[in-house]
C-alpha cells in the first residue's frame, strides 16, 4: 500500500489517533517557534492486545517516520546505569537520523510500564531510578544529551519526540507522567475501529467487510490480538502437511537445517482463508481461554505446596 493510500486509510479509520500522533510530532519539531511548553513524551496507553503498537507502526509508515525502537526489557541490566546510557544513546541515534538521512525520527519505547511500573510490593532498582531520571531530564532538556560524564559541545542535539506505549501509566513514577513532560492518549477502540483494523488485517486474504462484521460479532469481547491469533491458527493444518512433505517429524530438525542452508525446502503454500475456517479457529481459541480460566491449576499447585 502506498503512503498516500495508507494515510487515507488511517485517517478514515482512526482519525483521532492519527491526528494526536501527528500533532505531537509536529509540535516537537517546531517547538522553538511556539510560545508554549511542549511535552516531549506521548504516552499511548490502554488495554492489553488492543493494537497500540500495530496502529503506531502503521502511522510511522504513513508519515514516513524512521523510529528508533526500544523495549521494556532494555530498561534493566546487571550493570548499574547501563539502561539510562542506552536511552540517551538511542535518543542521539534518532537525532542523527534526522540530520544525516533527512527523515523524521523519534524514540519509541514499547510497554514502558512493564519496565518502570510498580506493582504491589515491587521495589525500584537503581536502574529504574536512573531510567526515570534520564527520561525526566530529556523532557526538561531535549536538545542537550550527554553520553559520558562531562558536557561537550557535541552534546547539543536535535529535539527528538518520544513515544511510549503501555497498559497502565498510573504505575509509573508520577513526576515523569505529569502534563508538562508527557501527553497522554487513551487508546480504546470501539466496534467500528475493531472492524476496520481487522478488515485491514485480513486485506490480502480476500475476506470481505461483511465477513469481518460476522467475525467481530461472533467474538465481540475479544482484544485485537485475538483476531490475529485466529488467522495464525488456520495455518496449523497446512504446516502439518508441509512437515509431512519434508520427511515427517522424525527428521524435522535435520531437514529444516540442511534445507535452509541448501535452499531445498519445499515451497509452503498458505491456506486459503475462509470465513468458516476463521470462525472454527476462533471457537478453538475461546475454548482454550475458558479452560485456562476454569482450571486455575497454579492455585491448586500452590495449595498443595502449602499443605
Amino acid at each position: 500500500m502506498t503512503g498516500i493510500k495508507l494515510v487515507s486509510t488511517l485517517l478514515l479509520h482512526r482519525s483521532l489517533q492519527v491526528l494526536k500522533f501527528a500533532c505531537h510530532i509536529v509540535k516537537n519539531y517546531i517547538a522553538h517557534l511556539l510560545n508554549i511548553k511542549v511535552p516531549l513524551i506521548l504516552g499511548i496507553w490502554g488495554g492489553k492486545g488492543q493494537g497500540k503498537t500495530f496502529q503506531t507502526e502503521l502511522i510511522f509508515r504513513a508519515m514516513g517516520v524512521e523510529p528508533i525502537i526500544m523495549s521494556a526489557g532494555e530498561l534493566e541490566s546487571e550493570r548499574a546505569g547501563e539502561p539510562g546510557r542506552l536511552i540517551r544513546d538511542r535518543y542521539r541515534t534518532a537525532s542523527q537520523v534526522i540530520q544525516n538521512q533527512g527523515k523524521i525520527s523519534c524514540l519509541m519505547i514499547n510497554d514502558i510500564d512493564a519496565g518502570l511500573g510498580r506493582f504491589g510490593n515491587t521495589q525500584m532498582t537503581v536502574n529504574t531510578q536512573i531510567v526515570v531520571g534520564t527520561l525526566m531530564n530529556l523532557s526538561d532538556n531535549p536538545t542537550r544529551v550527554s553520553i559520558g560524564q562531562k558536557w561537550r559541545a557535541s552534546d547539543v542535539t536535535h529535539r527528538v519526540p518520544i513515544i511510549v506505549t503501555g497498559n497502565d501509566l498510573s504505575t509509573i513514577y508520577a513526576p515523569l507522567i505529569r502534563d508538562g513532560r508527557m501527553e497522554k492518549f487513551y487508546w480504546q477502540p470501539d466496534r467500528e475501529d475493531i472492524v476496520n483494523i481487522v478488515h485491514r488485517m485480513y486485506a490480502n486474504d480476500g475476506i470481505s467487510r461483511e465477513d469481518v462484521l460476522q467475525i467481530v460479532d461472533t467474538f465481540p469481547k475479544q482484544a485485537l490480538d485475538f483476531y490475529g491469533a485466529m488467522r495464525s491458527r488456520t495455518y496449523d493444518q497446512s504446516i502439518s502437511k508441509w512437515v509431512s512433505d519434508i520427511g515427517g517429524y522424525e527428521k524435522l530438525g535435520e531437514k529444516l537445517l540442511e534445507g535452509r542452508k541448501k535452499g531445498k525446502l519445499p515451497t509452503f503454500v498458505p491456506p486459503k482463508q475462509t470465513i468458516e475456517a476463521l470462525l472454527e479457529s476462533g471457537r478453538s481459541l475461546v475454548e482454550e481461554q475458558q479452560l485456562i480460566t476454569n482450571s486455575r491449576l497454579s492455585k491448586e499447585y500452590m495449595k498443595n505446596i502449602d499443605e
